[in-house]
């Protein structure tokens, strides 16, 4: 069993934006209302890097601004964990649709946006950190295995560290065999020592055994949790803006689930 604390949050997706708004309605206090995907003005980002960033990037560094931001934290001394299902599905369909054509030429913008750390990169650039980064895959298990990660590095090398998860929809013909209902991104800040600004501690174990996979009551966001893989973090997020004592349990890989046990600090 590992012990982290979580220092800051940060969520973006459809009709949550910002932990702070968002927390009242995964808490139950609040009805969520739907609405279109808002993602705050990155400036942070120089200008060209802007315009060249795609919706995955743009969730990934606004979620780990935020979190960031909530936890008075330096991003260029911290470490980073960013996981995705299958990164940008945008670019990939069109460097596929590029080598359909007589001249196939893809761009090299694209090019570089379609590598999996490409957000990472570009976290780098906007934040100046020069910290270890690692960006992992997991498909449906995603958010599971960068907490895994996360809470790994924490532990063992007594640091904070920031995750990121993140998930966009697929355009079709893609879509079609692999629907992702919605962007949504989300970041936590892992410490290995409670302070001030400690939200909840996470104590984390993986097992085998077989009890439910814990689900949110309010039917939209049980529809996210469901068909975004990074929404799997729903759950867990639900249970700190609680503020009560609770064991999560989130998917993982075959019959392994993750239990995470929430005590509000």
């Amino acid at each position: 069993m590992m012990r982290v604390f979580v220092d800051g949050i940060g969520l973006i997706a459809p009709g949550l934006t910002g932990w702070a708004a968002s927390a009242p309605i995964l808490a139950g206090n609040a009805n969520y209302v739907a609405a279109p995907l808002t993602i705050p003005a990155l400036e942070i980002l120089p200008p060209a890097e802007r315009r060249r960033s795609p919706m995955v990037v743009k969730l990934a560094i606004a979620a780990g601004c935020e979190a960031l931001a909530n936890a008075n934290q330096p991003a260029a001394e911290t470490a980073s964990v960013f996981t995705s299902s299958g990164g940008d599905g945008d670019v990939i369909h069109q460097i596929c649709d590029t080598l359909t054509q007589p001249e196939r030429e893809v761009s090299p913008t694209r090019f570089h946006n379609s590598v999996h750390n490409a957000p990472a990169g570009y976290w780098g650039i906007a934040t100046g950190a020069h910290e270890p980064s690692t960006s992992l895959c997991a498909f449906d298990a995603s958010f599971a295995a960068g907490l895994i990660e996360a809470a790994t590095q924490v532990s063992v090398d007594g640091r904070k560290v920031l995750l990121v998860a993140y998930d966009a929809p697929y355009p079709e013909p893609l879509n079609g065999v692999r629907p992702i209902n919605a962007g949504f991104g989300i970041a936590m800040l892992l410490s290995p020592k409670q302070s001030a600004k400690s939200l909840t501690a996470l104590d984390i174990s993986l097992t085998t055994n077989t009890a439910p996979i814990t689900k949110l009551m309010q039917p939209e966001l049980e529809s996210f949790r469901v068909n975004v893989p990074a929404a799997r973090a729903l759950s867990l997020l639900a249970s700190i803006a609680k503020r009560e004592s609770a064991t999560v349990i989130t998917a993982y890989l075959g019959d392994n689930s993750l239990h995470t046990l929430v005590t509000p600090c």
